[in-house]
């Protein structure tokens, strides 16, 4: 689909330099999470938004962490979602420019969050800053939430309170500007072995809670292989993944404590829920008891999975609209990330894709993380193009 007149002309009201500011002043901004320092991304946002002569509210979820929805209005029809965070990952080790620096150098700008997704969100606002006077037949909002990096306390917030209907909304996570039409979902399993502590030389007189957990792992190991033979088309298969494991207080003592905590991604249709009664049921198979040890299973964090129809209209107006911005001709595409994109499609029945700026593979969450201008840029008038394409 060519750009028609009417919609270069909006196009040409995208201004560059503004975006690029927009993106640095985000990244100086901090918001690293943990431990949940999103306040002063929120207040550049925010502010950033007024001036801009968009609506601007904020919704309180934690003492100090605000959840901040940005509308364009339109006419009374169904609007377009566009959604965000503002958190970011802790800076952490490797770094050679100053993490929060925003330096500009052959095209990039670098900094914690320049990929996920400070520029993605920076695109979004020179998105609807641009689609002023449009003539939309609803209302674009963005929402930009609170702590996506931990526990998505932000965007179920948002969901609980949401009172107006989208047609669609597009996520600006860092894709590689391809258009993303599913994506695995996330939970986090704390397993909690008892045990009775004795003496390491009678070690018989106690029962050894890290000899459980090592049979719990060992289990996971043998779920996460079975996982394997079953992938999704599009997503590849789910997967179970021990991080951390923890126990006991020294060599001579029998530990009656061992804490195990796993990672396991969603397919869509999975819920947390289901992933724990099933590791319940394999768990009670191992017998514990007869060694003495009990266990507690529990998911502390769920993100779910999406999957949207590559045929459907939003899906179809993305592609067209990033193909028409400049952006790379590629076809819809799945992804092994996860994003709180699941809980838009889940909780609200919106359709969702992703589609941003950066790359999640090659640059989030690593040291002198960066994005391209190009990128900003080519989002930006995606963002615009989908939107007059759909409320037009």
């Amino acid at each position: 689909m060519a750009v028609s007149p009417a919609e270069q002309a909006v196009l040409d009201k995208i201004d560059e330099s503004q975006l690029v500011e927009l993106t640095r002043s985000l990244i100086r901004a901090h918001g690293q999470n943990p431990p949940g320092e999103e306040a002063t991304t929120v207040a550049v946002l925010a502010g950033a938004a007024a001036a801009l002569g968009l609506d601007v509210r904020e919704q309180t979820v934690q003492d100090g962490r605000n959840n901040v929805h940005v509308t364009l209005s339109g006419a009374d029809g169904p609007g377009l979602l566009l959604l965000g965070h503002t958190d970011v990952v802790p800076v952490g080790e490797g770094w050679t420019k100053d993490p929060f620096g925003a330096a500009v150098h052959d095209g990039r700008i670098y900094g914690r969050g320049a990929t996920d997704m400070k520029g993605g969100l920076a695109a979004c606002l020179s998105a609807m800053a641009a689609l002023r006077g449009a003539g939309l037949s609803g209302p674009v909002e963005l929402a930009a939430l609170v702590d996506e990096e931990e526990n998505g306390i932000g965007i179920r917030a948002y969901v609980s309170s949401a009172d107006r209907p989208f047609l669609g909304c597009v996520t600006a996570e860092p894709t590689d500007l391809q258009t993303i039409v599913g994506a695995r979902g996330a939970c986090y399993v704390r397993i909690e072995v008892h045990g009775t502590a004795c003496h390491a030389g009678r070690p018989d007189d106690g029962a050894n809670a890290v000899y459980g957990a090592a049979a719990v792992v060992s289990e996971i190991e043998r779920m996460h292989a079975e996982l394997a033979c079953r992938p999704h088309a599009l997503l590849g298969p789910a997967t179970w993944s021990v991080g951390q494991i923890r126990g006991g207080s020294g060599g001579s003592t029998v530990p009656a404590e061992c804490v195990a905590v796993a990672d396991r991604r969603l397919l869509p249709g999975e819920s947390a829920a289901a992933v724990l009664d099933d590791l319940q049921a394999r768990i009670d198979a191992l017998r514990l008891a007869d060694r003495g040890l009990t266990f507690e299973a529990s998911t502390p964090m769920e993100m779910p999975a999406f999957e949207t129809p590559p045929d459907s209209p939003l899906a179809r107006a993305v592609v067209a609209a990033v193909a028409d911005a400049g952006g790379p001709a590629l076809p819809p595409g799945g992804w092994t990330a996860a994003c709180d994109g699941g809980f838009i499609a889940r909780d609200l029945g919106v359709p969702v894709v992703v589609l941003g700026p950066g790359s999640v593979a090659e640059q989030a969450h690593r040291p002198d993380e960066s994005v391209a201008i190009e990128e900003l840029i080519i989002a930006a008038r995606t963002y615009v193009l989908t939107a007059l394409r759909l409320l037009g």
